[in-house]
C-alpha cells in the first residue's frame, strides 16, 4: 500500500475512531464500533470495509456476526505511534499562536480532543493511569514497568532494545514463557519500544510486552475497567509489582 493510500485511509474521523477503539487488543461487532463511532450502521460497514481492504483490520464471522480486530500488532504500533503525534488537546496546532504545546497534564490524555462530559474526562484520565496498548501495557503503570525491567536490568537498550539473560531467567522464575517464534526473521521482536501517547515517552511492546500483560491479566493483577482500554492495578497487582520490580503504587 501506498504511503498516500494508507495516511487517506486513517484521515477519515469515523475510521480513525475506529482503530483507536481496536487498540484495547479485541474483536468488536460492526454495530459497537457504530455507536462507539457515533454514526449509521451502514456508514460504518462502509469504512470497515475499506479498513479490512486496506489491511488495517481483520475480519472474523461467527454465524451472522461480523467481528473485526486490528490485523496485527504491527497496526496497532503504528496507531499508537500517530496518536504520539497529535498536538495536545484545545488547540489544532498546539498553543493558541501556534507555537508547540508544552507537555501534557496528568489529568488528560495528551493529542485527545477536550473531554465532553465528566464520564468522558474520567475515562481519559483513567486510560492516562493504566490502560492496554493492543496487548501490552500503557499509560504511566507501562511506563512505570518498563522503566523498572530496564533498572534492573532485564532488558538492556545498548544496540537496540533486547531481553538479556537476566531478564530470560526473570521469566523462568516467573513461569512464562515467550512464543517459541519470538524474535525469528518474519517474527514479532522479543523486545520493542513503543512512544505512549499520554507519557511521551516509550513502554514496552513486542513479545516480551504482551507477555507481561497478559501474565498481569491472566493473575489478576490488573482488571479492565468497564469494556475500555483502562485498567485498574488491584492489591495482589501492587504487591507483584512491588516484589518484582520494585514499583510502588501509582499516584491518583
Amino acid at each position: 500500500m501506498s504511503l498516500a493510500r494508507l495516511a487517506a485511509l486513517l484521515a477519515d474521523p469515523t475510521r480513525a475512531a475506529f482503530c483507536t477503539a481496536l487498540l484495547d487488543g479485541r474483536a468488536w461487532t460492526a454495530g459497537e464500533l457504530a455507536r462507539h463511532a457515533g454514526v449509521a450502521p451502514s456508514t460504518a460497514s462502509e469504512h470497515l470495509s475499506r479498513l479490512i481492504d486496506g489491511g488495517l483490520l481483520a475480519e472474523e464471522r461467527q454465524g451472522r456476526h461480523r467481528y473485526v480486530r486490528l490485523a496485527g500488532p504491527e497496526v496497532a504500533t503504528l496507531i499508537e505511534d500517530l496518536s504520539a503525534f497529535t498536538p495536545p488537546s484545545g488547540t489544532p496546532g498546539g498553543t493558541p499562536d501556534g507555537t508547540p504545546g508544552r507537555t501534557p497534564g496528568r489529568t488528560a490524555a495528551a493529542g485527545s480532543p477536550a473531554p465532553r462530559s465528566l464520564r468522558e474526562s474520567t475515562r481519559l484520565s483513567a486510560e492516562a493511569r493504566a490502560r492496554t496498548c493492543y496487548d501490552h501495557l500503557a499509560g504511566r503503570l507501562g511506563v512505570t514497568v518498563g522503566d523498572a525491567v530496564l533498572a534492573r536490568g532485564l532488558v538492556t537498550e545498548q544496540d537496540g532494545p533486547a531481553l538479556t539473560a537476566l531478564g530470560r531467567a526473570w521469566l523462568t522464575d516467573l513461569g512464562a514463557e515467550l512464543p517459541p517464534r519470538a524474535g525469528r526473521p518474519g517474527s514479532r521482536p522479543v523486545v520493542r519500544t513503543c512512544l505512549d501517547w499520554t507519557e511521551r515517552r516509550n513502554h514496552l511492546g513486542g513479545a516480551f510486552g504482551a507477555l507481561l500483560c497478559r501474565t498481569a491479566l491472566d493473575r489478576s493483577w490488573v482488571e479492565r475497567i468497564g469494556s475500555g482500554r483502562a485498567l485498574r492495578v488491584t492489591p495482589d497487582g501492587e504487591r507483584a509489582l512491588r516484589e518484582l520490580l520494585g514499583v510502588e503504587p501509582l499516584p491518583a
